[in-house]
């Protein structure tokens, strides 16, 4: 039985005390870094070295957005255009942004796929204010509920029909956060009736995505202490009730800086909120091994929604040669020139 992490690795290839640790631990997941790629043949035999040693075919997972967020990329992976590029093709013709989301979510899939990674950390549902920090900035699809939600279905659906899963982040709303919590951490100091207008509301229409990603971002109108990862208010009175999702919810990297506290504090915190799994990003094997002394194997609820999540994995629909092109063409309108994808 797998436990209820996600678990990085420190570089290119599996050390020996990797090895033993992940057949010990038993993660649920791997997730990639640029640290870890080199090459695609050596990424597939990372990612089978992984599985082989957790004894299964566990999710790998990657962040894979495009624009500033992209683990591959060229010149081994074509680079694709920062959610923004979305929103201003919306601008122009909402048909055809939400042509070029799915087609850019399938395409995606197809790089990810015979790699052995099969869940992208993708779509953002984030609604960036002016007066945030620029860690969302162009990273978002647009600056209205009904845009973001809109591209980010589209762009979910078209990983689905690649055969990745998408991830939904961060909820419940990483649009306002003062600070980049990669760093610090960010307090939201928006009124109830604002958050649920907008940043809640460009999640709801994607509350049946099969896996959810929380903010490490301290909503004070409803928990003043705690950030959302940690806050059994904002997990179950707001991710769960309010907005209604009902996948498998995996923290944010639970090192990040706008956290606290021993990394085994974090982590039985953000268990005991509500959180499914916790994400360990950083490859460094001495907090591995403590993220894995505090959580146990999945059971309950969370190893019911997990298994449905990766239930809800789809055989990849076939796409034809010229996709890539007919990509390039649907968004090159945004910027007017003949192509953003190379």
């Amino acid at each position: 039985m797998s436990r209820a992490f996600i678990t990085g690795l420190s570089g290119t290839v599996l050390t020996p005390e990797e090895r033993s640790y992940l057949r010990e631990s038993e993660p649920w997941g791997l997730i990639v870094f640029k640290r870890n790629v080199e090459a695609p043949e050596q990424l597939r035999a990372l990612i089978a070295s992984f599985r082989d040693a957790v004894g299964r075919e566990a999710p790998v997972l990657v962040d894979q957005e495009g624009g500033r967020v992209q683990r591959l990329g060229p010149p081994l992976w074509p680079k694709y255009p920062a959610g923004a590029h979305y929103g201003r093709l919306w601008d122009i013709d909402r048909a055809r942004a939400l042509d070029a989301a799915r087609l850019g979510g399938r395409l995606i899939a197809a790089d990810l796929l015979p790699l052995g990674i099969d869940v992208d950390c993708l779509p953002l549902a984030d609604v960036p204010t002016v007066d945030a920090d620029p860690v969302i900035g162009d990273r978002a699809y647009g600056a209205s509920a009904a845009k973001v939600s809109a591209i980010a279905a589209a762009m979910a659906e078209g990983l689905m029909d690649g055969g990745v899963l998408p991830v939904l982040k961060h909820l419940p709303g990483h649009g306002r956060a003062n600070a980049d919590s990669h760093l610090a951490l960010p307090t939201v100091m928006a009124d109830r009736a604002s958050l649920e207008a907008v940043d809640f509301a460009a999640f709801r229409p994607l509350a049946h995505l099969p896996l959810g990603m929380t903010a490490h971002v301290v909503f004070s109108a409803f928990d003043p202490d705690a950030p959302a990862t940690t806050s059994r208010t904002m997990v179950q009175g707001v991710i769960r009730d309010s907005i209604g999702f009902e996948g498998a919810l995996m923290t944010d990297d639970i090192s990040m800086g706008a956290l606290s506290g021993a990394i085994e504090a974090r982590t039985a915190a953000a268990l005991a909120a509500g959180c499914d799994i916790v994400l360990h990003c950083n490859g460094q094997i001495g907090e591995m091994r403590a993220v894995a002394s505090a959580v146990p194997p999945l059971s309950g609820r969370a190893n019911v929604r997990a298994a449905a999540a990766l239930a809800a994995k789809r055989a990849p629909r076939e796409i034809d040669a010229q996709a890539r092109a007919r990509f390039a063409a649907l968004c090159a309108a945004a910027e007017g020139r003949d192509t953003v994808l190379s």
